[in-house]
């Protein structure tokens, strides 16, 4: 395995502007691009490839750290505290768009505490996504800013789930531990259950677990995304890890993505409405951030499309996952003992 390089770099700004009215907030900041969780399904691996960089493992292994974002952001705030509009011109800021801000190079690098120590001079809305820990060594910031929302990455608690897909995350039970230190923090925490994995996380019991112990964690909400394979980088990536690890599902993913990077439709409805079903039971709000709510183009091709040059239609009923072969179901009805949920660490 080839070691972990970091590139120091300048930035000439931090803070970016987002025009995709899909999207919650209107700014955001990445400290880092790489990043060392190494996530097969990251859809940024196509801005290394954007930037000249492969989007292979390299993606994983050369972490360009922008040294100077503290200073390039606190700038850049104060010429906007001194426009025209002020700092309301800015909207709504999401840290860890695109690389977490809390990967390991953060221990000693410290970008995004110091992005933080800025942010907490101005009285801006600020969201952060994460799945580390990490973030509980700057409570003392998050407590002094405009903070909207903690968003925990966290779509499984399969340990072996995690290890395939997430081999440098930490383990869920870690993320639900943050959730709670959060929560008991005062600051306004919950779930990123993304990307959902067809066949794999979206079965009633991974989903039914999996808010049940978002609720006891004391999260807020729940917000939910299924898996986008928007660029050829990031499918390739992915399909190797689902080759490697689950073979038998190659086909039904190359059915369920060959005319999209979004899973049809007709798939997805029927467990985002158990989705909310589980949040009424469990009292978990939704947000505007839920992707499976947006009525996209690319998220929902017209029936004609969908049906074109098919030979039979698409085999994607939502059934319960322990009738998939290779699930932890199918091991319990053989008499195997279950796969080990959360208590990794």
């Amino acid at each position: 395995m080839n070691p972990v390089q970091y590139e120091e770099v300048k930035a000439k700004q931090v803070l970016n502007p987002v025009k995709a009215p899909s999207m919650p907030f209107e700014h955001s900041i990445n400290p880092y691009r790489g990043c060392q969780h190494g996530c097969s399904f990251c859809y940024a691996r196509a801005m290394h490839s954007f930037l000249g960089m492969n989007g292979d493992d390299t993606f994983q292994r050369q972490i360009l750290m922008k040294t100077n974002a503290p200073e390039a952001l606190r700038e850049q705030l104060r010429k906007a505290e001194r426009s025209r509009k002020g700092l309301a011109g800015l909207g709504r800021i999401a840290i860890g768009t695109a690389t977490d801000p809390y990967q390991q190079a953060e221990g000693r690098a410290k970008l995004t505490r110091g992005c933080l120590e800025v942010l907490a001079d101005y009285p801006v809305p600020v969201s952060i996504t994460t799945r580390s820990p990490l973030i509980l060594r700057d409570l003392d910031l998050l407590r002094r800013m405009r903070i909207t929302s903690v968003n925990i990455s966290l779509n499984t608690l399969d340990t072996a789930v995690w290890r395939n897909f997430e081999p440098g995350a930490p383990s869920p039970a870690k993320r639900l531990e943050t959730v709670r230190e959060l929560a008991d923090a005062g600051i306004p925490a919950g779930i990123f259950a993304a990307p959902l994995l067809p066949y794999i996380t979206d079965g009633q019991q991974e989903l039914e677990a999996l808010f049940a112990a978002a609720a006891e964690s004391g999260a807020r909400f729940v917000m939910t995304s299924y898996l986008r394979l928007s660029a050829s980088e990031v499918k390739v990536w992915f399909f190797e890890s689902i080759r490697r690890h689950y073979p038998h599902l190659t086909g039904k993913y190359a059915k369920l993505y060959e005319q999209s990077a979004y899973a049809p439709r007709e798939y997805r409805e029927p467990v985002q409405h158990y989705i909310d079903g589980l949040r009424q039971r469990y009292g978990l709000g939704a947000a505007e951030e839920d992707e499976d709510r947006a009525d996209s183009q690319d998220a929902y091709r017209p029936a004609s499309v969908r049906e074109a040059g098919r030979p039979a239609p698409l085999e994607v009923p939502w059934l319960p996952l322990e009738q998939e072969p290779g699930h932890a179901g199918a091991a319990r009805e053989a008499g195997e003992p279950p796969t080990q949920l959360y208590f990794a660490f």
